[in-house]
């Protein structure tokens, strides 16, 4: 079985999928390969320094995460474009690895984590979609406070962003994070016992 995983900005998915695999669920993690391919020498970085210049990159080659970010949560069109030269490479690399891992174990769950699953149009990729919920106010505290954003900085983050509210209903598992660790543990158990995983 395999399950896309998403959420919103600090809503709390990467402390479930922690859940999920110290149960025994192998994970592909979208950021991380959004991460992989921003990597010096990797032909989508070069294609982002064409499209955003110099300027997005660090004195040693790496990528100016802070400075890319500034231009594309201010403009959505710069975001698009990103999007356009990221997201083809990162969804291939992701059914790659999908594909792999649910040879190696038929019967392991697997679950990939993308925080923009809804927005890039993805849930017909997986067989059911898991939605980590908070609601909209408690999901700006925990960025502000996270990220060190001012409320205006962390909008602009939640904009960039199909609403929560949204997601929430649109979710085939629905896992609220916002009353403390034990009681989002005993929602992930749940779901485990109800797919017959244990």
């Amino acid at each position: 079985m395999n399950i896309g995983l998403t959420g919103g900005i600090a809503t709390g998915k990467s402390t479930v999928s922690r859940m999920l695999t110290s149960r025994g669920a192998a994970l592909i993690d979208a950021d991380v390969i959004a991460r992989q391919i921003m990597e010096p020498g990797h032909r989508v970085l070069a294609a982002v320094v064409d499209r955003f210049g110099q300027a997005v990159l660090l004195p040693d080659g790496t990528l100016n995460r802070k400075k890319l970010g500034e231009i594309v949560f201010s403009h959505p069109d710069e975001r698009k474009a990103l999007e356009q030269l990221t997201h083809p490479a990162i969804r291939t690399e992701m059914k790659k690895r999908m594909e792999e891992l649910e040879a190696e174990k038929p019967h392991r769950l697997v679950v990939a984590d993308i925080p923009l699953l809804y927005e890039s149009g993805l849930e017909s990729l997986y067989e059911a979609i898991m939605v980590v919920y908070v609601p909209r106010e408690l999901q700006l505290a925990r960025l502000m406070n996270r990220d060190e954003l001012s409320r205006e900085e962390a909008e602009a983050r939640l904009k960039a962003q199909m609403d929560i509210e949204q997601k929430k209903e649109r979710a085939d598992i629905l896992i609220d994070n916002s009353r403390g660790l034990e009681e989002t543990e005993r929602q992930i158990e749940q779901f485990w016992r109800d797919k017959g995983l244990s």
